[in-house]
């Protein structure tokens, strides 16, 4: 594609809250957005009110950005394709979604997650999803980015991801703002595995919360939860020093002692002895870390890696294990140095 300066057309498929602030601010340089929204009748809101309501209310829609709810008026004849739903339909979607991009197509993924039978990332997804010719040309978005915040212009920082640097110069000329300011990376399964692990980690935190375990409590489970993701990611091939930056601590921060984070509200309500169940009920946006719970417990086994707030999570979540049970196993293992091979 170049460097040309030209107005790119853009598909932006998903209208949660993520893919609509993105839609918007893309918008608002001036690039043209076709938003493809699933539900047939918030689309139709969405053209009429120029709101969505269901995942950002009160944000008004920038006029360069199109509701649409067929996939093919979405896609064709774009220049850029940018995949933003759930992680777990990211396949079915994409696959969708794929007899229609453009042959010389960007395609960039701004969903987190670890799709669980396969143990794939979600740029590994839309490889495995996509023909040959966009292997290539694949960026990943990152870092810690509430969306209602995106919306309202407060600073943001965040990481844009690709093997190829020319590429990820690309991208982050498209997405940067004056207050979203974007860095490269090229440690794309670093950057995608911090934004997976630490949605579990702050339903742990959340959960604390939720206890009134205390400050102490929640700062051990993220500099705790921190080393497991750094250690996850090094036997996965991931630089460590990926995981101290936006995508990693960065973003590990901010879903975990933010108020707009839904990982750390489930785990909060859990804390608080809600059961899982009532809770994504009342739910109308996904909780990642509830499904990449399970992930992340797998790729620990695949890779013969221990991580033990994540396994606690997991048999909280899915194995019935009581919350006191847990803590007292997570602060009773034994005793040993903070930081391995010293």
């Amino acid at each position: 594609m170049g460097t040309e300066k030209k107005k790119e057309t853009i598909a932006l498929i998903g209208a949660g809250g993520w893919g609509t602030a993105l839609a918007n601010l893309l918008g608002s340089k001036g690039y043209s957005i076709k938003l493809w929204v699933f539900e047939e009748e918030l689309c139709d809101y969405m053209k009429k009110e120029k709101e969505n309501i269901d995942y950002l209310p009160g944000v008004k829609i920038s006029d360069n950005v199109t509701p649409l709810h067929s996939m093919e008026e979405t896609v064709r004849q774009c220049d850029i394709v940018i995949s933003a739903t759930p992680s777990h339909t990211v396949r079915s979607v994409m696959k969708e979604a794929s007899p229609y991009i453009a042959e010389d197509a960007l395609v960039v993924s701004v969903s987190k997650g670890i799709e669980e039978d396969s143990l794939m990332t979600m740029s590994e997804v839309l490889t495995d999803v996509l023909p040959e010719r966009f292997h290539g040309r694949l960026l990943v978005l990152s870092g810690p980015s509430f969306a209602k915040e995106v919306c309202r212009e407060k600073p943001t920082a965040v990481v844009i991801a690709s093997e190829n640097e020319e590429l990820a110069k690309y991208g982050q000329d498209i997405f940067n703002m004056p207050y979203f300011r974007i860095y490269t990376n090229n440690d794309v399964r670093g950057v995608e595995l911090g934004g997976t692990y630490k949605n579990v980690i702050a339903i742990a935190t959340g959960i604390s919360d939720g206890l009134e375990l205390g400050l102490n409590a929640k700062a051990a489970l993220m500099s705790r939860g921190l080393a497991e993701i750094a250690r996850l990611g090094s036997a996965m091939g991931s630089r460590p020093i990926t995981f101290y930056g936006l995508a990693g601590v960065g973003d590990l921060i901010l879903t975990c002692t933010g108020d707009l984070s839904r990982n750390r509200t489930v785990g909060i309500k859990l804390g608080q002895g809600m059961k899982l169940e009532e809770i994504l009920k009342e739910m109308k946006m996904v909780a990642e870390g509830i499904k990449n719970t399970r992930s992340i417990i797998k790729l620990g086994e695949k890779h013969g890696v221990e991580l033990p707030i994540a396994k606690k999570v997991y048999e909280f979540l899915f194995q019935n294990k009581g919350l006191k049970e847990a803590i007292t196993e997570l602060m009773g293992r034994d005793l040993k140095r903070e930081f391995e091979g010293e």
